[in-house]
């Protein structure tokens, strides 16, 4: 009997020191004015999750200092430090920042009349005919060849036996460094792995050398970028 009343208080007393320490977190995930659906909410402390509903709504067991992360493919990550003034509000809001787009081989032009200058020439007999003229110079003049003072079929002094032989420079590859900028909050550096700002491009090179990164690349995965650039901020600290 003894045995059962001290296992029950024991029990009890477990349940009471949870209750006291661990709080059911509600809120809510938004970009610009927008609830966000589906977005990963993660408790890095105490490795649980949760997903948020079609109003952007998510609810998670949390307590103080808890490390909590949110994932979403087309946003950057947003992390949470959860301090007791967090805990005592009722609903707690999160913003989350768009991804930036990188937009490749587009060129933007812009017509160098207006459209009031256009009807104008479109009237103007004498424009018209100074735009042919002019068309059709810039056709001739593409096509005349410049004596440049070289000796047809002379010697190439440009061969490689007059001249050494110039070492290849490989260009640098910066994706990693731009899947980091892109991945990460302009802050994380500082605020989260507390890499001063003249540190980062270091860091960074830092992080590149590592096989890893271009496992990386090819995976793209948040968390597991997350997770290599906090275990690589520990052996860049070992380094200093």
């Amino acid at each position: 009997m003894k045995v059962k009343l001290l296992t029950t208080i024991s029990f009890l007393t477990y349940q009471l020191s949870i209750s006291q320490t661990e709080k059911l977190l509600r809120g809510k995930v938004i970009s610009q004015e927008n609830a966000l659906q589906n977005v990963e909410v993660i408790n890095k402390t105490a490795k649980t999750s949760a997903r948020t509903n079609e109003f952007g709504e998510f609810s998670i067991l949390v307590k103080e200092q808890d490390s909590i992360l949110f994932f979403s493919n087309n946003y950057l990550f947003t992390r949470l430090k959860l301090t007791a003034k967090d805990l005592e509000k009722s609903y707690l809001i999160v913003e989350m920042t768009p991804k930036a787009e990188e937009l490749e081989n587009v060129t933007v032009s812009r017509s160098v009349f207006n459209k009031a200058e256009i009807k104008k020439i479109a009237n103007d007999k004498d424009e018209i005919n100074k735009i042919i003229i002019r068309k059709k110079f810039d056709e001739v003049t593409s096509k005349v060849t410049v004596y440049d003072g070289r000796i047809k079929n002379g010697l190439d002094f440009s061969y490689p036996i007059f001249d050494k032989p110039k070492k290849k420079i490989e260009p640098r590859d910066d994706r990693f460094k731009k899947l980091v900028i892109a991945t990460c909050p302009p802050d994380f550096f500082m605020k989260n792995l507390k890499i001063k700002p003249e540190e980062k491009e270091i860091f960074l090179n830092f992080c590149n050398a590592d096989s890893k990164s271009k496992t990386l690349l090819e995976k793209s995965n948040d968390l597991e970028l997350l997770d290599f650039l906090y275990t690589k901020n520990e052996e860049f600290k070992k380094l200093k």
